[in-house]
Formats: C-alpha cells, structure tokens, sequence
C-alpha cells in the first residue's frame, strides 16, 4: 500500500510531506489496520473548513485496487480528531 502526505499551511507556513510504501515498512501492517479501522476508503469526505490560516491535509492512499485521497483541515473539529491518529503515527516513522 503506498501512502502520500502532504500537510502545512496556517500562519507559520510549514510544510509536512511523508511518502510511505507499507510493503517495505515493518509496521506496515499495523499501519494498514489503522487506515482499515478508519474504514479510509469508504469513510465521508470531512466538509470544508474556512480560514486561510488553518492546516490542512491531503492523505493519498493506493492499496493497488483503488487510489483514494482525503482532504480536511486541521481545526481541532471532528474530522481533524478521526485522523490525527494516523498523521500522529506517520510522524513516529518519519
């Protein structure tokens, strides 16, 4: 499963990029049941925040069958708190 993620933005500008290929990572199984626990390739697409200055996140997922990508703003809501567990856990590998 390849993984893209690309993050940043707000008022500091930074910039977050992880590329993953669970294939040759030795947690990638774990991180494979995170995204199946997130049901990532089904779950609603999270509504659009507002505000220039919020973070924001775009997660590329290719498991081989389907390509999915989900954007959401990192604004303390309901849809940043579904995925900061897995932004959280690409940080640990990065």
């Amino acid at each position: 499963m390849k993984i893209s993620v690309k993050g940043g933005g707000g008022f500091a500008g930074s910039v977050e990029h992880y590329e993953v290929d669970t294939a040759h990572l030795p947690q990638g199984d774990a991180l494979e049941a995170l995204l199946h626990n997130l049901d990532f390739f089904h779950a609603a697409e999270p509504a659009p925040a507002v505000g220039a200055d919020i973070p924001r996140w775009e997660i590329t997922v290719d498991d081989g069958r389907q390509c999915r990508t989900v954007e959401f703003a990192e604004d303390g809501g309901p849809a940043c708190a579904r995925w900061k567990p897995f932004i959280d856990r690409l940080r640990g590998y990065g």
